[in-house]
């Protein structure tokens, strides 16, 4: 397995970044607080979503940041780092994914899925979809508190 990691100059809010998930047919949306105190130029409050295109299946849940560290993850060997979002290449997503995970269609082209790791403080979200795109919004707009 190959860990590509896609989280350049930025990254969730370190202690509290508040995940939630938005689903509209196949896309996800993934909406969490910035990093303001690793990266300046976030303001506390402003507000990252990640949305998934063509989203196949996904999963938040188990394991935290202490799992991780205690070995717990089923990646924690891999050399990635708690807090990171990234791309698996060459997983075996179709058979180890997690049995607590939300199959949103059917599936039709495989070899166009991606594989997505995002480790957050208190919990774990995995997403087999075909692409992402990422959008900030400043704390003090009007979409910032708009989750759609």
């Amino acid at each position: 397995m190959k860990f590509i990691k896609l989280n350049h100059k930025w990254n969730a809010e370190p202690n509290s970044p508040e995940p939630n998930l938005k689903i509209h047919k196949q896309n996800l949306k993934l909406r969490f607080l910035m990093n303001p105190y690793q990266f300046p130029e976030f303001d506390e409050d402003d507000v990252g979503i990640l949305e998934f295109y063509d989203c196949y299946m996904y999963r938040i849940g188990p394991t935290n940041d202490e799992g991780f560290y205690r070995g717990y993850c089923r990646f924690s060997s891999s050399g990635v780092k708690w807090g990171e979002f990234y791309q698996v290449e060459e997983s075996n997503w179709k058979e180890d994914f997690p049995e607590d995970k939300v199959i949103l269609e059917d599936l039709h082209n495989e070899n166009e899925l991606k594989h997505y790791l995002f480790y957050f403080k208190d919990e774990t979200f995995e997403c087999i979809a075909k692409g992402y795109g990422l959008k900030v919004i400043k704390a003090n707009s009007d979409e910032a508190n708009n989750f759609g």
